[in-house]
């Protein structure tokens, strides 16, 4: 009897499931056709955005915690200065005046001994002076005598330390330079102008800037590979770090373009070659005057239809060239402005640049042989390269092409 009541029962619950699974699919064809994919395939899942963190928030926290480890660096110096004693200038009597200067710029802390980076024109003293006193100046207020570890004037990088000092921040992570994207934010904090703890704000802009950059000596280095930013870089900014949303160092702020038109154009040392510089200083402490690139002493030039007029050479190939600095390896060789350099070790030449990239990574004290025409004749030469000066004087620059 009761099996009988139950049969009916589940006939009817069952006869209800069917009806009402048919129902549903019939309100969802109709009501969540537009939530589908095309041909009515289910939607694409994505991740929503996060919120709640903006760039703002990641750059204030950057900075925060950043800034401690941050310093200014303030030099005195010393030295004498030549003063003439009439309006004559060269013409007329000069006398030796003693002289101190005070200067500053900034830095950040590399490790916990102490050791901090900076740049190396920072702790140059100019006009040929002595460096007197080094002071770093932590953003806690505390004065702390420093001195000079090791400087590589060529690459622009420096070591200074503070010894002992117990309430020394945090060292920064220098990040991987190449990784860098343009258009990624880009973070300056230092002390420029003796502006203590500024920060400036604005994007890696290019890569691999070439630039000539005076110095506090009337000379130009030469720099290769910079990293080009638009966050403001002024006076006293050199040294201190370029940083990322993350906190890590991607370049050292080292210079801006001079020129009153350029807005938003500074250039900083990757962290890439600073790691590098650093790691050579460290096992090579001192000063560093030097680049370790092969240095020959010539102004060279494709050979122009307007070189050939000047020079009367009518050959094939060769690289012109144009001027010779006293003194070098090729002043010493016998080269001459309007020499047409053909051969380098056997290899012709033809293009300027190539030939200077083979110089370039000759090692210091090794023999080139050049087959060189000059004045309508060829003639050998074995000339000794030297290691390329960090700056030459400016007034030879102007004297190149």
């Amino acid at each position: 009897m009761l099996r009988n009541r139950i049969a009916p029962t589940l006939i009817v619950a069952l006869g209800g499931a069917i009806v009402g699974s048919f129902l549903m699919l019939l309100y969802a064809s109709t009501h969540f056709a537009g939530v589908a994919g095309p041909n009515h395939t289910p939607p694409a899942v994505s991740a929503e955005a996060l919120t709640g963190v903006s760039d703002q928030d990641r750059i204030v926290s950057a900075v925060k915690r950043t800034k401690a480890s941050v310093v200014a660096i303030q030099e005195q110096v010393s030295g004498s200065q030549t003063i003439a004693l009439t309006p004559f200038g060269d013409q007329g009597p000069e006398v030796q005046q003693p002289f101190k200067g005070a200067a500053s710029g900034s830095g950040f802390v590399y490790d916990a001994d102490g050791d901090i980076i900076t740049n190396a024109h920072v702790v140059t003293a100019p006009m040929g002076g002595q460096l007197s006193k080094l002071t770093v100046v932590f953003s806690n207020g505390d004065h702390i005598p420093a001195h000079v570890v090791a400087s590589d004037i060529g690459a622009d990088v420096a070591i200074i330390k503070v010894d002992h000092y117990a309430k020394l921040p945090p060292p920064l992570v220098l990040a991987d330079s190449d990784r860098l994207q343009q258009g990624q934010w880009a973070i300056a904090i230092g002390e420029p102008l003796e502006l203590k703890q500024t920060v400036t704000v604005g994007v890696v802009s290019g890569f691999n800037r070439e630039e000539q950059i005076p110095n506090e000596n009337n000379q130009v280095i030469d720099f290769k590979g910079l990293l080009q930013t638009s966050a403001p870089i002024n006076r006293g900014n050199s040294g201190g770090p370029l940083i990322d949303l993350d906190a890590h160092v991607i370049g050292i702020n080292q210079s801006t373009v001079s020129s009153g038109y350029a807005q938003g154009i500074g250039f900083a040392i990757p962290s890439n070659t600073v790691k590098k510089v650093v790691a050579s200083l460290m096992a090579n402490p001192g000063v560093h005057q030097g680049t370790g690139v092969g240095f020959l002493g010539v102004v060279m030039s494709d050979v122009t239809s307007g070189f050939r007029n000047q020079s009367g050479y009518t050959g094939q190939g060769g690289v012109g060239v144009l001027y010779v600095q006293s003194g070098t390896p090729a002043d010493r060789a016998g080269l001459q402005p309007g020499d047409v350099i053909l051969k380098a070790d056997g290899t012709a030449y033809s293009d300027t640049k190539a030939l200077q990239k083979y110089i370039a990574v000759k090692k210091p004290g090794a023999t080139m042989r050049l087959q060189i025409w000059s004045q309508g004749l060829k003639k050998e030469a074995a000339v000794t390269i030297e290691e390329k000066p960090a700056a030459q004087a400016i007034q030879q620059q102007q004297q190149g092409p």
